[in-house]
């Protein structure tokens, strides 16, 4: 379900909540849905537990989930997940292109490796 990667720089709690991010707004996890006890989830992915009620924390800041206390963390119902999705992509994409054009990468390169993403992602 979750796999972290340790070559990553980023903090291990910002690689959780990504992950279970982009579960929720791709639909493997549901509206309503119970999340993976802090405990369980520790133990799966042998981190500290302190770990993942960061990252749990950061996923109900967000609206991703909500907490009942006593019974633990649920999906929260929203339509909006798609579009807060779309939008953090497309705010990482204008950064990347305008990396792209400070290394002085031609416009056309980058069109041609947005089709050849586009059509590879079509064919799976």
């Amino acid at each position: 379900m979750i796999v972290i990667d340790y070559k990553d720089r980023r903090p291990i709690y910002e690689q959780v909540v990504e992950r279970f991010q982009e579960l929720i707004v791709k639909g493997v996890m549901k509206p309503g849905e119970q999340m993976p006890s802090v405990r369980s989830m520790a133990m799966e992915l042998s981190i500290n537990p302190n770990t993942i009620q960061r990252a749990y924390a950061e996923l109900e800041r967000r609206g991703f989930t909500y907490t009942i206390k006593g019974r633990g963390s649920f999906v929260s119902v929203r339509e909006d997940f798609l579009e807060y999705k779309q939008k953090e992509v497309l705010q990482c994409f204008r950064k990347d292109v305008e990396d792209a054009r400070d290394l002085q990468i031609e416009k056309k390169t980058l069109t041609e490796m947005i089709d050849s993403c586009y059509e590879k992602g079509a064919a799976e």
